[in-house]
């Protein structure tokens, strides 16, 4: 039976509010203090990742939960135009919607989360019809939705069972605790999308051997696929580790990079593409994100993101730098 949806992505929405050129010491005491640069863009990992995927030319659905609110008709309304189909979106008349601050220094950044009723997000939320019309379903942020968590390995092993693929990125744990609890997700999972340290902290290494990691959650997943920033993408297949470059650009703003690398892998893993070939994707998506500020403004067409593959390598292109992939 053809599916009515490539992917359906389950996740974490919000408006992300973008700040560039902030001081390190921020100056408290009530003191105004200006930046260079601001933006309020769609955020989160799931939603950013969604729209990724419908730019990339996948039919995308995506569940989410947001409040009854001006923040979540923002989401959805950004959503719906990207053209990711919302309609199986929780509206939560009780508890807003949640807000991220994300405060830019050079290369680097603060992210601070109101989360809101992002945690409320439960497995009961989810329409079995929309789960059962798509060919794939990928999970995003899972420490920051408990509920959907609880539930998570046996909802994606009935998933498996009935012919879907799954994926997940947990992004980072807030808590720095790394729960037990998230490797039952991961063992019913066909790819795993974590960055270096991530990879690391979910496979329990302290010695900064992401290969090694990247060998380690091999063992427990489908297919680990490593973000590396400047040194591009890992993966792991058939007992060697599989490696693309980064891809030259001249970064505005790297948030959600990352997210848009998902994007990109997933749509060359469902379309058939080899895994190099999928890698290499995802790393022309992560990067050509970073062209504009936020996760969502820059993020290529499959046509943009195949001719910047077929380009000159990065040292043929003078002042320009490989970019972090959150």
């Amino acid at each position: 039976m053809t599916s009515a949806f490539d992917l359906l992505v389950v996740g974490d929405a919000n408006p992300d509010v973008v700040l560039s050129g902030v001081p390190r010491e921020l100056p408290f005491g009530q003191r105004e203090q200006l930046v260079t640069a601001g933006a309020i863009t769609l955020g989160g990992s799931g939603a950013i990742t969604a729209c990724g995927a419908a730019r990339l030319g996948l039919r995308t659905a995506f569940v989410g939960r947001v409040g009854d609110d001006e923040l979540g008709r923002f989401v959805l309304d950004t959503l719906t135009g990207r053209g990711v189909d919302v309609t199986r979106c929780v509206i939560d008349p009780e508890v807003a919607t949640a807000l991220t601050v994300i405060l830019v220094d050079g290369g680097d950044r603060a992210v601070l989360t109101a989360t809101g009723c992002l945690p409320l997000l439960g497995i009961e939320d989810i329409d079995p019809e929309l789960v059962h019309a798509a060919q794939h379903v990928h999970v995003s942020s899972y420490f920051l939705q408990p509920r959907l968590a609880a539930g998570l390995p046996t909802w994606l092993a009935d998933i498996r069972s009935r012919g879907a693929s799954t994926s997940l990125d947990t992004n980072d744990d807030p808590s720095g605790m790394w729960d037990d609890g998230v490797a039952a997700a991961i063992a019913q999972t066909d790819v795993m999308l974590p960055n270096e340290a991530e990879a690391l902290a979910l496979a329990g290494r302290t010695d900064g051997d992401v290969i090694a990691a990247c060998r380690d959650l091999a063992m427990t997943s489908g297919l680990p696929v490593v973000k590396r920033g400047a040194r591009g993408a890992l993966a792991w297949s058939d007992g060697e580790p599989v490696t693309v470059p980064g891809l030259a650009v001249e970064p505005v703003d790297t948030v959600g990079a990352g997210d848009s690398f998902d994007a990109g892998f997933l749509a060359g893993w469902l379309g058939g593409r080899g895994l190099s070939a999928s890698l290499r994707l995802a790393a022309a998506c992560g990067s050509l994100s970073t062209r504009a500020v936020g996760g969502v403004a820059a993020q290529p067409t499959l046509a943009e993101a195949l001719a910047a593959i077929e380009r000159p390598g990065p040292d043929a292109a003078a002042g320009l730098t490989r970019i972090g992939l959150r």
